[in-house]
This record gives C-alpha cells, sequence and structure tokens, in this order.
C-alpha cells in the first residue's frame, strides 16, 4: 500500500511545478498518501537562499526544513495539495542532489519518489551527470520521473 510519497524539488522546478503536482495527485489522492515535499539545495544554493530569504545568520543553526517550507516553489506546491486536501510535510536538506533526495526518501520511508528533469542526449548525461538518473538507479522504490515540456 502506497502510505508517502517524495516529491523532489530544486532551483530548476519552479516552472515546472504544476507538472510535479499534477503527478503527485495522480498518485498520492487514490491511495491516501501523505506527500513530503522536499527541497534540496547544494551549498551554494543553500547560502544563497538564507541571503535572499532574509535569514537570520547569528542563529548558530538554521534549519534547512525551515528555508525549503519559504521557498516559493515549495508555496506553489503546498496551495496546490491544500486544494486537493492532501497531507503533507516539508524537508529540506542540503547536499548533493541526487544523494540527497535518495537519503530522503529512504528517511521518509517513501513507497514513490517523484522527481523532475529534462531531456538531455547520452553525452550530456555522461559529462555533466543527471540528478534524476541517479535518483531512478539508487532510490529505495519506484521513482516517476516528470519530463519537463
Amino acid at each position: 500500500m502506497l502510505e508517502t510519497v517524495l516529491l523532489a524539488v530544486g532551483p530548476g522546478d519552479a516552472d515546472r511545478s504544476n507538472q510535479l503536482a499534477e503527478a503527485v495527485l495522480e498518485i498520492a489522492k487514490p491511495a491516501g498518501a501523505t506527500v513530503v515535499l522536499a527541497h534540496v539545495f547544494t551549498s551554494t544554493e543553500y547560502d544563497e537562499v538564507l541571503d535572499r530569504l532574509d535569514f537570520d545568520r547569528t542563529v548558530d543553526e538554521i534549519d534547512p526544513d525551515a528555508v525549503a517550507s519559504r521557498h516559493s516553489t515549495i508555496h506553489d506546491l503546498q496551495a496546490i495539495l491544500d486544494e486537493h486536501e492532501i497531507d503533507y510535510e516539508i524537508r529540506g536538506a542540503v547536499g548533493e542532489h541526487g544523494p540527497s533526495i535518495v537519503d530522503l526518501a529512504s528517511s521518509a520511508g517513501a513507497d514513490r519518489v517523484v522527481v523532475g528533469g529534462r531531456r538531455r542526449s547520452p553525452t550530456g548525461k555522461a559529462v555533466f551527470g543527471s540528478t534524476a538518473q541517479e535518483v531512478l538507479l539508487s532510490a529505495p522504490c519506484p521513482v516517476t520521473f516528470v519530463r519537463s515540456e
């Protein structure tokens, strides 16, 4: 039975939040599953977001969950899930995108992971790597890939 769906978003997903939300609704709503909205930041992205969102850096440690909850893509997804009465929680992580998504899926006990991506040539994947490809190969559960239009 499907209980937990992890929807992983990152900096490039703002323009496809509606597509990601539709995919999650198709999976989570019929099962009554809880959605974990997960935003993963590299260290550089995290520092930029802390500055942009005016976090108080004098605090010893800033919780990545709090940072993720203030991100606009998460806000957009929350509104859609609220509209459809889907239970959700928000998680943030700092690290390399692929391994962090896999770690979040494991720690959340996800039964399914949903990730977005774009079409890339085989050479592009070999030279630059692919977060979605890493998640597809390493996740502890099935993965749904949502390709950008």
